[in-house]
């Protein structure tokens, strides 16, 4: 069974971007939410492998790291290792403070670290 990971908070060309990377890289499944209600519905509804999180959700531009303090603060969905996704060291380092694994920009799509660190969650590479 492949990997499933849920993206919160990303518009439509960066999600799009994730999925090639995710489902074409990883083959793993990747779902989408744009702010906490339905990811949080997502998350008690199926197991997710990894939980990656825009820095500011495009649906009203709330604070990404929000949703990993409701992460963290839920014992069940904790278990869920998530990733912040931004370009700034700052947040990222925040975001770690929190409790999320080092995350990646969306400037870093196609960098081997940015491989490196999801397989280190879904396993080696299965594309090219």
């Amino acid at each position: 069974m492949p990997k499933r990971v849920l993206d919160i908070g990303n518009c439509v060309p960066d999600h799009t971007a994730l999925r090639a990377l995710i489902e074409g890289q990883f083959g793993a499944v990747l779902d989408r939410a744009h702010q906490w209600q339905d990811a949080e519905a997502q998350l008690r509804s199926a197991t997710y492998d990894l939980v990656l999180v825009n820095r500011k959700l495009d649906v009203d531009y709330t604070d990404g790291l929000d949703i990993i303090h409701k992460l963290q603060a839920d014992a069940a969905l904790r278990q869920v290792p998530v990733m912040m996704i931004t370009n700034y060291a700052d947040h990222q380092a925040t975001a770690v403070a929190a409790g999320a694994l080092v995350g990646f920009g969306k400037l870093e799509l196609g960098a081997p670290a940015t491989r490196e660190k999801l397989s280190a969650v879904l396993g080696q590479p299965v594309g090219k």
